[in-house]
């Protein structure tokens, strides 16, 4: 009935609602109240403030909007609410969170609306800004107040004399003249300062202390602000304050906001320095990433001009016996989550005595905590990690040294446990600090240990590991360049398998490499210990006799590689990556044919039109250029997406060539190459977008996102016609669908168009176009991800690239992996088959693309998979399957096999319990 009405009978009814006592029912309206002229006094010109509004506030000393101002509706409408249970009884609210969070804008914003005034606080609003106060300091405050409160004296004509008196008049003057205002006390920091305000009224206060209200009495209710605004609204403060649309901001602009974590306080120093400086964007972003704090100054509103001292002025507050400690946490890095574990072996203290310091740290904002069922870890933010790095920057490499000596102290690197609440931060971390240090020689030691190799890949795999290698090369090359290279080589080739469960022996996976290597030497070594206690172990001498089944590798750029394509013809193959340039060279010798600077920032992905006259590429720099193959003329420029764009494909009918892209701005667009814009965008996905692919008739476009959505759409109409909730297959009844993030990584195409392959997380599933039903559903890895997959066009073959540095082989119509393929040093970004399927090409973060052979891995061979290493029939004879399948052993040690002649019958053994094997043939094992 309400609704049918005009915004009047809204007004009374919510009037209504907190007159007669239902001010919970009130506060769910709120929100929805229409802001109109008030009786006593027009809408303002802006915000539909109304004169009353003005009026109380002016009178009552409460801030004005800042300069530059944007609504935080939630939070407003969270210390609303908060405000509402006080229900005219004396209480607190408090607004609390860390430096520069806006806190004093929120409190303010709170009280800057006419209905909620007139409602809950009749009798004004009295603004008191508090800070650090010595006893004079804090008097002088009350005495001000009082007299604001006492104007015409009818209470006393002199000021009150000390604190307590004070105290006094300020509880008689808001119970007999003020008994239905609101107190707000600003930025408070001690709890005896507050204390001098209980005055048994309803107060708002903002502190960055929660535990200041530990000393008083009543009802507390708590608005927990987070350190920063969201991307789209750091972007609407500094567009408001350089006078820009958000959509005409430059680069920079996303930069700042990313690094800062969307600061309120960062934002505003920075938007107001770039109204003055407006060419100062990459000056001012260096600065922020620098960490030189004190360059971005600017007097504001705020209460400090720059950040570092906003954020100095809480470490100042510590007690002095706490303050090394907070400066320990120097040493933690950004995003980590740390165990209280790790902090009672850094300060060699017991677990309390730990979480008892900390929560200090908590209790003033100058620290995070996340509860785990009965366990504790602790974070900083970003802004507090770079000041307390810059900060201590001398102090740094002393600090790592500290938690070094204290885990030498407490334990063995390879004896860790798995159930140990700290394990997984000193698997991660303990490398991080030996670096930090100048520990070189311990780094060393450790990261060319066989036994914590094993340690650590069995817990989290190795691509952690291979990471530390390409990140400490500088420091392990000085040590032994060729043992870095044994190792990080050891890690590529085998991590595939180390990724797996159950676990391999990595010592008998050590005695496979060349006996130059120093892996070899430390598994040989161990063996020979170990086969004392009856442990098996096999070696053999063939190992020359291995071949490197890569047939062409090529470095063609500097820095990763994230895409690589065939042309139609399987002449060509087009690549781009991080270095921003788009290059092309001969598939068949790799020698080089064009190098293109095709971008301003890292280029995401490339594609050859059918008829192999034009190359594409999108780049994170949001535009899409078309190119001519030959010359690497820019034929086309296309800017129309809002973010990144993250792929691009074009239609398989050279007659009409249309290009498809996806971009992180949550769209498809289609581009018709005779057209200056876009023809078509589709809308639908609510996350970004990562793939997308033609089918192979042109009627259909597939969609990958990271809403966990694959999307159908019709091409010549551009609607969706299908969506496959691919997060689905990923939820168990303890997981809430919103709580999960699945990101649908990539698609590809059977040859008829009837299937679908598609990779989520460690997953791959195909589903039948027609109906939408899962006809298969494969689980690739343990620990890792799927980076790429593409259907061969030609077979049932499908190539998926592992974020293990591998690249696997599946059958899809038996669902049986056919191969692994090793050989490069880092995550392998993209995988593709050539158009006739005869080889595919990989291409990795290690700079190289790599182009295999086909027939190698598949030659007439069936596939079993009860074994990890795979099984090949051949002939009634099994054979374990290595990638060479000219010696192989099963990673389980079940049994062995090699060849006898080299084109020869394939001999096999399987080794019965605690039997020592020989035999006589050119082939030995050695145990």
């Amino acid at each position: 009935m309400i609704l049918k009405k005009d915004n009047y009978s809204y007004i009374s009814f919510y009037n209504a609602l907190i007159h007669e006592g239902y001010k919970d029912l009130a506060a769910l309206l709120h929100s929805g109240i229409p802001v109109i002229s008030s009786s006593n006094g027009g809408k303002d010109s802006v915000g539909g403030i109304t004169s009353y509004v003005k009026t109380v506030l002016c009178e009552g000393g409460v801030p004005q909007r800042p300069v530059v101002f944007v609504t935080r509706k939630e939070l407003v409408n969270a210390i609303r609410q908060n405000l509402f249970k006080l229900n005219g009884e004396a209480g607190w609210v408090v607004i609390y969170g860390m430096a520069g969070c806006g806190k004093s804008v929120l409190a303010a914003e709170a009280v800057r609306d006419h209905f909620f005034l007139d409602g809950c606080f009749p009798g004004g609003v009295h603004w008191v800004s508090v800070g650090k106060q010595d006893k004079s300091g804090l008097l002088m405050k009350l005495q001000n107040l009082c007299t604001r409160l006492d104007q015409d004296e009818s209470f006393s004509q002199r000021l009150p004399l000390n604190i307590e008196e004070a105290k006094d008049r300020l509880r008689i003057l808001m119970l007999r003249k003020h008994p239905r205002s609101l107190l707000i006390l600003d930025d408070i920091w001690d709890p005896w300062v507050l204390k001098a305000f209980d005055s048994q009224c309803q107060i708002l206060l903002t502190t960055r202390d929660k535990s200041v209200t530990d000393s008083v009495m009543g009802p507390k209710y708590v608005v927990s602000v987070e350190s920063g605004l969201g991307k789209e609204k750091g972007l609407e403060i500094l567009s408001l304050f350089v006078s820009m649309k958000k959509a005409d901001l430059p680069e920079q602009a996303h930069s700042i906001i990313k690094e800062c974590k969307g600061s309120p306080l960062v934002v505003s120093l920075i938007g107001a320095l770039l109204r003055d400086f407006p060419n100062r964007w990459d000056y001012y972003l260096r600065q922020l990433q620098n960490k030189q704090f004190k360059r971005i100054r600017k007097s504001s509103s705020y209460d400090y001009e720059a950040l570092d001292e906003a954020m100095s002025i809480s470490v100042e507050m510590l007690r002095e016996d706490i303050k090394d400690y907070y400066t320990d946490l120097s040493i933690l890095q950004k995003d980590v989550k740390v165990p209280t574990k790790v902090l009672c072996i850094l300060w060699d203290m017991e677990t309390e005595e730990v979480e008892d310091i900390l929560q200090e740290f908590v209790n003033k904002s100058l620290l995070f905590c996340d509860r785990n069922g009965k366990s504790f870890s602790y974070y900083l933010h970003d802004l507090q990690v770079d000041f307390l790095i810059e900060k201590n920057r001398n102090q740094l490499q002393d600090l790592h040294k500290k938690i070094i000596t204290q885990f030498q102290k407490h334990y063995q690197p390879h004896t860790l446990s798995p159930d140990q609440e700290d394990c997984m931060y000193w698997y991660n971390f303990l490398a991080y600090h030996m670096a930090s240090a100048n520990m070189h020689k311990e780094l060393c030691a450790l990261m060319f240990s066989l036994d914590w190799i094993k340690a650590k890949t069995e817990l989290v795999g190795p691509a952690h590991l291979i990471h530390e290698f390409v990140e400490y090369r500088h420091i392990l090359d000085e040590k032994d360049c060729a043992v870095c290279e044994n190792f990080q080589e050891f890690l590529s080739l085998n991590g595939h398998l180390l990724g797996r469960q159950p676990f391999p022996n990595i010592v008998q996976l050590g005695l496979c490499e060349p006996e130059t290597s120093e892996v070899y030497q430390q598994a040989k070594l161990q063996a020979k210990q170990e086969v004392d206690h009856g442990v098996l172990y096999l070696e053999w001498i063939n190992k020359k006799n291995i071949k490197n089944l890569s047939r062409l590798v090529v470095r063609p750029h500097t820095d990763a590689v994230y895409h690589a394509c065939f042309s139609e013809d399987g002449q060509r193959i087009a690549s781009c990556g991080v270095d921003k340039t788009l290059q092309v060279f001969k598939a068949e010798t790799g020698e080089k044919l064009l190098e293109i600077k095709a971008h301003e920032d890292e280029v995401l992905c490339c594609a050859f039109s059918t008829d192999d006259r034009f190359i594409a590429t999108c780049s994170v720099d949001k535009k899409v250029k078309i190119w001519n193959s030959m010359t690497g003329e820019l034929v086309h420029i296309y800017d129309e997406h809002s973010e990144q764009v993250n792929c691009c494909h074009f239609t398989n009918n050279s007659h009409y060539l249309l290009l498809a892209t996806a971009s992180s701005d949550c769209f498809l667009k289609l581009w018709d190459l005779n057209q200056k814009e876009c023809r078509n965008t589709m809308f639908g996905h609510t996350n970004s977008v990562n793939h997308c692919r033609f089918s192979p008739d042109d009627k259909l476009l597939a969609s990958c996102s990271a809403d966990g959505t694959l999307k159908l759409w019709d091409v010549k109409s551009a609607n969706e016609r299908k969506s496959i909730n691919v997060k689905q297959f990923f939820l168990n009844s303890e997981e809430p669908q919103e709580d999960m993030e699945v990101i649908v990584k990539c698609c590809s195409w059977s040859a008829d168009g009837a299937r679908i392959m598609v990779a989520a997380k460690n997953k791959i599933f195909l589903f039948d176009i027609h109906t939408s039903g899962l006809l298969a559903e494969i689980h690739t890895v343990h620990h890792g991800t799927i980076q790429y997959c593409d259907f061969s066009l030609q077979n049932h073959l499908a190539v998926v690239a592992l974020s293990q540095c591998c690249v696997e082989l599946w059958n899809m119509d038996s669902c049986l992996k056919v191969a692994d393929c090793r050989g490069h040093l880092s995550w392998v970004h993209c995988v593709m088959f050539s158009p006739d399927g005869s080889s595919f090409l990989t291409s990795s973060d290690d700079q190289t693309i790599r182009v295999r052979n086909t027939e190698i891995f598949i030659l007439g061979i069936d596939v079993y998979n009860d074994c990890p290493g795979g099984i090949l029939s051949m002939a009634s004879c099994l054979l374990f399957l290595a990638s060479d399948a000219v010696c192989c052993i099963s990673v389980l040690l079940e049994g062995c096999a090699f060849t006898k002649h080299i084109h020869g019958s394939y001999w096999k053994l399987f080794f019965p319990p605690g039997l020592c094997l020989g035999l006589k043939s050119q082939y030995y094992i050695l145990v």
